[in-house]
């Protein structure tokens, strides 16, 4: 039988310091900071994730960041799903999103992956679109950059001012999720976005 009140919170990027500062890791950054707020370090986990068992909101939770790399971030998910008998609905993925203007989070149940090939795989190996998502707007490409080359640059200089207000936000956001629900949260955090001129055009 699932355990009934435990989470599995799993923020979505690529292992290694060359992708540490990448758009596509900003998952991986709102995971380090709910693992300093529970007090607690990452530690390899058999399921090819770094994983810390401990608290989110006065709840139990499992913090994940797979290490797969992003296209194959479900096998990861699925397999930490199954150790710590959590559910779906009951898995939040924190994840970068090219639809949303950089300066803005959104909290959503289901839904497409938006060519996220992170979403895709965890959508694939969950069998079900229905887990919970915190996404984390970086905006589109300027020009004619391909997205691919996008996403994996680091945020730029105007962007890196504001970067660690919009990971302290992201996690009181996944916080917020366990403890009130997504109509709460996407009641309280879609009306903050914050004002940023974003990257150079």
């Amino acid at each position: 039988m699932p355990t009934v009140d435990r989470w599995l919170v799993v923020g979505l990027g690529n292992p290694g310091p060359e992708y540490a500062g990448n758009r596509h890791n900003a998952g991986f950054m709102v995971l380090d900071e709910l693992a300093a707020r529970a007090g607690g370090r990452f530690k390899a986990h058999r399921s090819r994730a770094e994983v810390l068992e401990g608290r989110v909101a006065d709840a139990p939770a499992v913090l994940a960041k797979p290490l797969s790399f992003m296209n194959l971030s479900g096998g990861p998910v699925k397999a930490l799903a199954d150790f710590y008998k959590v559910e779906p609905a009951r898995v939040i993925v924190v994840h970068d999103e090219l639809d949303i203007p950089y300066g803005a989070l959104r909290a959503k149940l289901g839904g497409g992956d938006n060519g996220h090939n992170g979403l895709k795989s965890i959508t694939k190996t969950l069998a079900t679109k229905d887990y919970l998502r915190v996404r984390f707007g970086i905006g589109r490409p300027p020009g004619r950059m391909d997205a691919a080359s996008f996403v994996l640059r680091d945020f730029a200089t105007a962007e890196r001012k504001d970067l660690p207000f919009l990971v302290d936000r992201a996690a009181d956001m996944v916080e917020s999720l366990i403890k009130a629900g997504l109509e709460p949260t996407q009641n309280t955090f879609h009306t903050g976005d914050l004002k940023v001129s974003g990257p150079p055009r």
